[in-house]
């Protein structure tokens, strides 16, 4: 009998026979399938779902589009692509993922606080959207193009005078690396106009990983209002604007997805009004880990178990080195477990202890579980870490202690 998981930040999978299922495979058949462990998998049906979910609640002239650094795996990407309205990269890696899906130029767009040259080159060579991050990377781009004999297709990434509270990033506000200061953007306006590139619109970015819906509402309502301000400043048309994304996913004990419904009705509202203030203008919403994070799992193998003066450790052949966020060291100040389970013993009748889950680095900071009670388990066993779609293969030091590498599937 098939079984929905209660755990909030759990809940889209299923067990079968105290096992867990993904994508429609006990994870001890899938281990098997992949022919090692570690592996992470992730799963096409939740992220076409997520979107479908999106689409149907979201206004109908929201341009939906994927953050490729979220997750760059080749065939996520590809699958993304299908489903989306655009791609978002932040490398020449990630440029190159997202011309191989056959995505048209026009419909990718290039953000990056250090794009070098060879970048800037590649960028302007496949006609990709390219958002400037500052005056000096503007006047490289002008003098690339001119050599190449090229019209950059450009648009201005700002950064607000305002940012998402309650964010786990903040990306705008303040001083930033990212984007250009709003109060600069007009003298940019008049130097792209100038220079006469093909201008775009603005990329307007301020936060990320974020659950509450109202502080969501209140930036997207200041990115409209901004972006009105901005578009005073220039006679060239406003064909798109980039509002961000910003939406979160949930990790850690108390936590609740967040309520797209308020957003989605607000949104109603300011695209209406765009229509009036901002002639023919795509309305761009960038979302990454909010696509991909709840569609994939990391799967470890437990390779030993030991007792320490009082406390148990079960040993993994998995860790920071695969899943850096994991461990707590990719961005949170105070570590906090993730949803993590016995994937081949996710029965109500197990039997459950008190235990420290570790990986096989000679480093305390390799944790995977921190005193979580979770069913007794020993050499063999299938722990499972969820929420791990974003930010977790290629967030990762791979090479640190020279531990082999991992597979990732999609299925």
């Amino acid at each position: 009998m098939k079984k929905k998981l209660e755990h909030e930040a759990m809940s889209q999978f299923l067990t079968v026979d105290n096992n867990l299922e993904i994508g429609g495979i006990t994870v001890s058949k899938l281990a098997t399938r992949v022919g090692q462990t570690p592996f992470y998998a992730y799963v096409r049906e939740l992220m076409t779902s997520r979107v479908q979910q999106l689409k149907s609640t979201l206004p109908k002239n929201i341009h939906l589009h994927y953050a490729i650094k979220a997750n760059p795996m080749p065939a996520v990407v590809h699958h993304m692509a299908g489903l989306t309205d655009g791609l978002d990269v932040a490398s020449h890696g990630e440029l190159l993922t997202a011309l191989d899906t056959g995505v048209n130029s026009e419909r990718i767009s290039f953000a990056g606080p250090g794009k070098t040259d060879v970048e800037l080159k590649a960028a302007l060579a496949s006609y990709v959207v390219i958002n400037i991050e500052s005056a000096g990377e503007l006047e490289r781009i002008a003098s690339i193009a001119e050599i190449l004999g090229i019209k950059p297709i450009v648009a201005v990434r700002v950064n607000p005078d305002f940012e998402l509270k309650t964010s786990g990033m903040k990306m705008g506000g303040g001083a930033k690396p990212f984007g250009i200061d709003a109060e600069q953007v007009p003298t940019i306006l008049q130097r792209i106009a100038e220079l006469q590139l093909d201008f775009k619109g603005f990329h307007i970015f301020s936060g990320s990983q974020n659950l509450r819906s109202e502080a969501i509402i209140e930036a997207q309502t200041k990115t409209f209002e901004l972006a009105y301000r901005l578009a005073e400043h220039t006679s060239l048309p406003v064909a798109q604007l980039n509002i961000g994304g910003g939406f979160g996913i949930p990790y850690f004990p108390g936590e609740k997805r967040l309520d797209i419904e308020p957003i989605a009705e607000n949104l109603d509202k300011l695209v209406a009004e765009s229509a009036s203030r901002l002639t023919d203008t795509d309305i761009v919403l960038e979302l990454g880990r909010y696509l991909v994070g709840e569609a994939g799992v990391y799967v470890c193998e437990v390779v030993d178990r030991k007792e320490s003066r009082g406390e148990t450790f079960v040993i993994t052949n998995g860790g920071l080195h695969h899943h850096l966020s994991l461990s707590g060291n990719f961005g949170q100040v105070i570590r906090k477990n993730y949803p993590v389970a016995i994937g081949n013993k996710m029965g109500d009748s197990q039997i459950h202890e008190v235990t420290s889950i570790v990986g096989p680095l000679c480093t305390p900071l390799d944790i995977l579980a921190d005193n979580m009670s979770l069913p007794r388990s020993g050499p063999g066993d299938l722990v499972v870490v969820f929420q791990s779609g974003a930010y977790g293969f290629t967030a990762s030091p791979h090479h640190f202690l020279s531990h082999p590498m991992i597979k990732e599937v999609l299925i």
